[in-house]
C-alpha cells in the first residue's frame, strides 16, 4: 500500500504538497478511485481514497492507528562536520523512533551552520520508509549555553568521556515511562566547562559505552538504549 504524509487536513479531506502530489501522480501514476494511506506525522494512520489525483487530494474513509507512546527520546546532539554522517544519523534515528532532536553548537563544534528543509525531507522519508507514524520534531541550532537554560526534560542526561567527572551508566539512572533528553557532544566531546555547566543545571552524567563512539553513533547507541530500557 502506497504511503503520504500531510498534516493538511480539513473536514476529512487531505491535501498533499507539491512534491508528495507529483509522487502520487507523476511517479506513482495513480488515479482518482485509488486506495493509499496517510500519516500525519503526530501517530496518526488513515485509510485514504484518492479523489483528486492531479491536485494530490485525498478522502479519508477510515482510521487505523493512533500511536501513542508512554515516553518521548529528545536527543540534543552536536552536528558533525561531515554532513553525511549527520543525515545517516538522522534518517536511523528515525527509524529507530526518536521524538525530537535539537541540533546544539558547542566549543568543539565543526558544524554550525544546517539546511533544515533537506533535513527534514530526510526524516520524512526515513519515517514513511519504516512505516513510523510520528515525525521526530528538527529544532533550530542553539548554543550549548542557550539549550540548558530552557526547560528539560523529566530524565536529563549529559554523556560525556572524561573520566575526573561523576557519571553513571544510563541502564542505572533511566526510569521507564518517562520522558528522556540526552545531550551528545561532538567528536572532541564536551568541554569540561559545559559538562560542569549541564551538571548545574539538573542533568546527570553517564556512560554509553566502554568505547569511544563518533557523535553519530553515540546518538545511536543513546536512541536505541532508551527504547530497550522502556521495553
Amino acid at each position: 500500500m502506497h504511503r503520504f504524509y500531510s498534516e493538511n487536513i480539513n473536514k476529512g479531506i487531505i491535501q498533499l504538497d507539491n512534491e508528495e502530489s507529483r509522487h502520487l501522480f507523476k511517479v506513482l501514476r495513480l488515479k482518482d478511485g485509488d486506495t493509499v494511506e496517510s500519516i500525519d506525522g503526530k501517530g496518526s494512520l488513515f485509510a485514504c481514497e484518492v479523489v483528486d489525483a492531479k491536485k494530490g487530494q485525498l478522502k479519508v474513509t477510515s482510521t487505523l492507528a493512533i500511536k501513542n507512546k508512554k515516553f518521548g527520546i529528545w536527543l540534543a546532539i552536536a552536528p558533525t562536520k561531515n554532513l553525511s554522517r549527520w543525515e545517516w544519523f538522522l534518517e536511523k534515528s528515525c527509524e529507530i523512533g526518536i521524538d525530537r532532536i535539537s541540533p546544539i553548537i558547542t566549543k568543539h563544534s565543526e558544524r554550525k551552520v544546517l539546511k533544515l528543509e533537506r533535513q527534514k525531507k530526510i526524516l520524512i522519508g526515513a519515517m514513511k520508509q519504516s512505516q513510523k507514524t510520528i515525525l521526530p520534531l528538527l529544532d533550530e541550532p542553539k548554543t550549548f549555553k542557550e539549550f540548558i537554560e530552557s526547560s528539560p526534560a523529566e530524565q536529563s542526561f549529559i554523556a560525556h568521556c572524561r573520566n575526573d567527572i561523576k557519571k553513571e551508566d544510563l541502564k542505572n539512572l533511566v526510569h521507564k515511562n518517562t520522558d528522556a533528553l540526552i545531550l551528545i557532544g561532538p567528536e572532541g566531546d564536551f568541554s569540561k566547562d559545559e559538562i560542569l555547566m549541564a551538571l548545574e543545571k539538573g542533568f546527570q552524567g553517564i556512560n554509553l559505552s566502554e568505547s569511544r563512539l563518533r557523535t553519530e553513533t553515540a546518538g545511536i547507541v543513546a536512541c536505541l538504549s532508551l527504547h530497550l530500557l522502556n521495553a
